[in-house]
């Protein structure tokens, strides 16, 4: 089944533009530099076109922890179902420079994750996580996320931003696992 949204977790406004938690964001920003990005659905959409096929992209302007409002309301609209969907998304659990797609699984801690699947009622969307590392301790997790990244680390993240990118048209064709091989081992 072919992606129909792809949606990109952050926190609206230029407090949080460069911090780790916006990774999601960054994704979309770099994805719609040819589309206009309009606000509606709670968000900014714009639509992608890849070569036979093109997606609805958003960036939830509802902050981190009420994104799936934004979601919701677009899957609804559209008809999307949720195996349509594509979460990209910051994580903690991965280092920077890494990029990893997977379907279904729990939320792991992640306040957008956790309210796309609660509004949703099903984890069965496809995520694309992006590395931002780990600062170590868990007590130290919030502000480690809302805080930008070294030049070294916002590199890397970038880095795997564009890997992602690169095996984005085969996600958009339904070809998950193929883009999973190129992504997990161009990861490494």
């Amino acid at each position: 089944m072919a992606i129909q949204l792809i949606v990109g977790l952050g926190n609206p406004g230029p407090e949080y533009e460069t911090t780790r938690h916006n990774a999601g964001f960054w994704f979309i920003d770099k994805l719609s530099q040819q589309s206009k990005l309009e606000k509606k659905f709670k968000g900014e959409v714009a639509t992608a076109n890849f070569e036979n096929a093109s997606c609805l992209l958003l960036k939830p302007l509802t902050y981190m922890n009420r994104s799936g409002e934004a979601v919701l309301a677009m899957a609804n609209f559209y008809k999307i179902k949720p195996e349509e969907i594509l979460v990209v998304h910051d994580e903690l659990d991965l280092l920077p420079g890494s990029a990893r797609l997977k379907i279904d699984g729990g939320h792991g801690g992640h306040n957008g994750l956790r309210d796309i699947i609660a509004r949703l009622g099903t984890n069965r969307f496809y995520r694309l996580r992006i590395g931002i590392g780990h600062p170590g301790t868990k007590d130290d997790v919030h502000d480690y996320v809302l805080h930008r990244p070294s030049l070294s680390d916002k590199d890397k993240i970038f880095s795997a931003i564009d890997k992602a990118l690169f095996v984005l048209p085969h996600i958009m064709q339904g070809k998950i696992e193929k883009a999973m091989n190129e992504l997990h081992t161009e990861a490494k």
